[in-house]
């Protein structure tokens, strides 16, 4: 009775989560603005432009280009689209033409209060505009600026979830089939895992209603990843022990008991650590990181749940026959075959210390090549695929390669406006200032810099207004990259030690000694600066990307350290197991690597090819973190872990589990029969 009652308990949850799983798109946050401290310059500056009157600002730059030069009649089109767009809207003013030199772009600056603080209405107010700027007869128009940008960040975002759910598990079925051999088994770790991913939407929606937790379209997309990467390994290894089980106890149910004995505290252990690795990102100070840490950290667990409670339920009522063709029978005695990681294990065996160095050197050069990444990430740089926006941006760098065609936004007190506005004007940098709204005490000013946006010159232009206007926040789209970038800088600092140490407690706890904990830690922790090293010789040269995302050390640290221990903790257990039950040093580390590597592999593979789909999506920021992440697992599975690890633990014989009991000479005990716990 229970496998049914199970059942019927996840029934009703997904009847319940369905609905609230479809409205997390709706909560989801993607403005620049939206991702920094409440404390960043910027923040302040979006914060008390939010108090004005009519709101927040949704500025725009109508570009209207023609190769050979504009004509008359395009001069005339611009003068009256821009014209329909302000009898149709709340402007801030007139907009006015600005000609470039050459004679072959006009922009005309367009700011409207009127949307106010809601984003749809300011999506509406920009597809409204780009509804009334339309070329035509060699004239291009396109619309840009901030609230363009932020209008298209929003669609590829909201675009995302359906190739994102269906690539992942169209790659997820596939491995399966592969793995299995079996017509039917891999479609049942594929539905509970699909169980696991809207549970898991509910519960991140539930977080952000009453919590008020941050949910970007990068959180949601890795959520989803993590749900069908993670929850698929935990499918392989529950699977391989009830498969296992099956052939010495006659009933399934007795079995999959059996089963979750055996690998249900592997399970429990690496899913927690994962999990508290993860949660240490509420430590950061970005507010886009910080969410992120507990909306992956319910996808690691809702997968947990949903692998240790739903999957048993369905293997027991669907019972052997599922496994057909290679129906497990009972007594039967599984074929036993040398495998690849049997001589994987021999050779590191033989000679631990030359391996483990040549294996270091190699980890080592390849983490030389983070000094060939490509520089910071700008706007223009941030999509794969160049929506409207960004195509405007282009076209005003070329044709305005003296000036600024975004301006810097600076709030002031307005009794010490015109105190200001003078300051501003004598900062280097500064080409134009010009005053907006005022209201609540404050007083808006733009101003125009001779730099190009994001370039050197514009950052030191800002940085020089927040030197010399003491009492007033600066912010605008460049000001906001940089404070995104000192944010990242700062979190990287602070929530990679703590991560260590978090998980290396952990480690301690489980494994009972000092040694193995910090082993497995400086291996994952190698394998993060490899993988992005190898991001570092592919980005640019071979995939094109002009920019890394400020993001990507921080939150590919703290996936590949919280992902990489969590297989480290499979391995190392069946190592204690083995050498617990009498084993040599040596034998016990070798039989761990044959009886784990099959499914561990097959593991990593599922979750680099899972992280591995972000690279097929239109934001440079997930291509990265999907290569660096896929990358990192497969180094940990079919280097690290098989070849290092191993080494390591030959060559430090019983010190591995120093200082703990094991690392002194146990008395001999019989071996048990061999139970591959994660075979």
């Amino acid at each position: 009775m229970l496998p049914w009652a199970v059942l019927a308990f996840w029934v009703a949850v997904i009847a319940l989560a369905g609905p609230l799983a479809g409205r997390l798109g709706d909560v989801q946050t993607n403005r620049a603005v939206d991702y920094l401290p409440a404390s960043a310059d910027s923040t302040q500056v979006a914060k008390i432009q939010g108090a004005l009157p009519g709101g927040e600002s949704t500025d725009l730059v109508l570009v209207y280009h023609r190769d050979g030069g504009l004509t008359a009649a395009d001069r005339a089109t611009a003068a009256r689209q821009t014209t329909e767009v302000a009898s149709a809207h709340t402007l801030s003013g007139t907009p006015r033409g600005v000609p470039s030199e050459d004679g072959t772009t006009l922009m005309y600056p367009v700011s409207s209060t009127g949307p106010g603080q809601d984003d749809d209405a300011r999506t509406a107010f920009v597809d409204e505009v780009r509804d009334v700027a339309k070329g035509g007869g060699g004239l291009s128009v396109e619309v840009g600026g901030p609230g363009a940008l932020a209008a298209d960040s929003k669609e590829v975002y909201a675009s995302l979830g359906g190739p994102l759910l269906y690539t992942t598990v169209a790659v997820v079925a596939v491995l399966l089939i592969l793995i299995y051999r079996s017509p039917l088994l891999w479609l049942v770790p594929l539905v509970v895992a699909g169980a696991a991913d809207a549970l898991s939407m509910a519960v991140v929606y539930g977080l952000n209603r009453g919590f008020d937790v941050t949910v970007t379209g990068q959180s949601s997309a890795v959520m989803t990843i993590l749900v069908f990467g993670a929850g698929t390994d935990y499918a392989l290894l529950l699977v391989s022990r009830y498969r296992e089980e099956l052939t010495r106890v006659a009933r399934p149910y007795d079995a999959m008991a059996a089963a979750l004995r055996g690998c249900g505290p592997a399970v429990l252990a690496s899913s927690g650590t994962v999990a508290a690795g993860l949660l240490c990102l509420l430590a950061a100070d970005l507010t886009s990181s910080r969410g992120m840490g507990p909306v992956a950290a319910v996808g690691v667990l809702c997968a947990l749940l949903a692998m240790t409670t739903l999957l048993p339920a369905l293997l027991v009522l669907l019972g052997r026959r599922l496994f057909w063709p290679l129906v497990p029978g009972h007594g039967s005695t599984p074929e036993r075959r040398r495998s690849l990681f049997s001589a994987m294990g021999g050779s590191a065996g033989r000679r631990p210390v030359a391996v483990l160095v040549c294996g270091g050197v190699l980890l080592g050069a390849l983490a030389l090549g983070v000094f060939r990444m490509p520089g910071g990430l700008k706007q223009e740089d941030s999509f794969t695929t160049e929506p409207d926006s960004i195509v405007a941006m282009g076209t005003l760098a070329a044709s305005y390669p003296d000036r600024s065609t975004r301006p810097i936004t600076v709030v002031t007190p307005t009794g010490r406006a015109v105190g200001t506005m003078a300051k501003a004007r004598t900062t280097d940098g500064v080409a134009a200032v010009e005053r907006g709204r005022s209201g609540g005490g404050w007083t808006e000013l733009s101003v125009v810099a001779t730099d190009p946006p994001e370039s050197a010159g514009e950052q030191a232009t800002v940085a020089a207004l927040r030197r010399a206007l003491d009492g007033s926040h600066v912010g605008g789209p460049s000001a906001q990259q940089l404070d995104l970038e000192a944010a990242d800088a700062r979190d990287l600092r602070t929530v990679v030690p703590l991560v260590l140490l978090s998980v290396l407690l952990i480690l301690i706890a489980l494994l009972r000694s000092l040694v193995a904990p910090l082993l497995l830690v400086a291996a994952v922790v190698a394998v993060w600066g490899a993988a992005l090293g190898i991001g570092g010789l592919v980005f640019e040269p071979v995939l094109g990307l002009r920019g890394t995302d400020p993001g990507l050390p921080l939150l590919s640290f703290v996936f590949l350290v919280a992902l990489g221990v969590d297989y480290g903790i499979f391995l190392m257990h069946r190592v204690r197991e083995e050498t617990l039950s009498g084993a040599g040093p040596t034998a016990a580390a070798l039989a761990a690597l044959r009886t784990t590597g099959g499914v561990i592999a097959s593991a990593g593979l599922v979750l680099a090819a899972t992280f591995a789909v972000l690279t097929n999506m239109p934001m440079v920021s997930l291509v990265e973190m999907g290569f660096v992440i896929a990358v990192g697992v497969l180094l940990d599975t079919f280097l690290v872990r098989t070849y290092l690890v191993t080494s390591a633990s030959v060559a430090l014989q019983r010190n591995l589990w120093w200082p703990g009991r094991l690392s002194r000479e146990p008395a001999a005990r019989p071996r048990e029969p061999e139970r591959a716990g994660v075979r």
